[in-house]
């Protein structure tokens, strides 16, 4: 089963994303950079975290991400 990426951006943003999309019962897995930063010990930029969902799964929350990128245009 492949993975689609249907986030790329900021922390807070993903969070809410993330948080859109496991309410409807969709599982994400969360790419975070920045936190691999802090650890490593050097710096990374303001788009670091990514949000993955399972290919099959995009059709039951199709309508959340469309919605939240929506909201971001306003």
């Amino acid at each position: 089963m492949a993975l689609l990426r249907v986030f790329e951006g900021g922390a807070i943003l993903a969070l809410r994303l993330k948080e859109m999309i496991e309410s409807e019962g969709v599982s994400v897995i969360v790419k975070d950079d920045i936190q691999s930063a802090i650890w490593g010990g050097y710096g990374t930029s303001d788009l670091a975290v990514e949000l993955y969902i399972h290919e099959d799964d995009y059709g039951f929350v199709a309508d959340t991400i469309d919605e939240f990128n929506n909201s971001l245009d306003t």
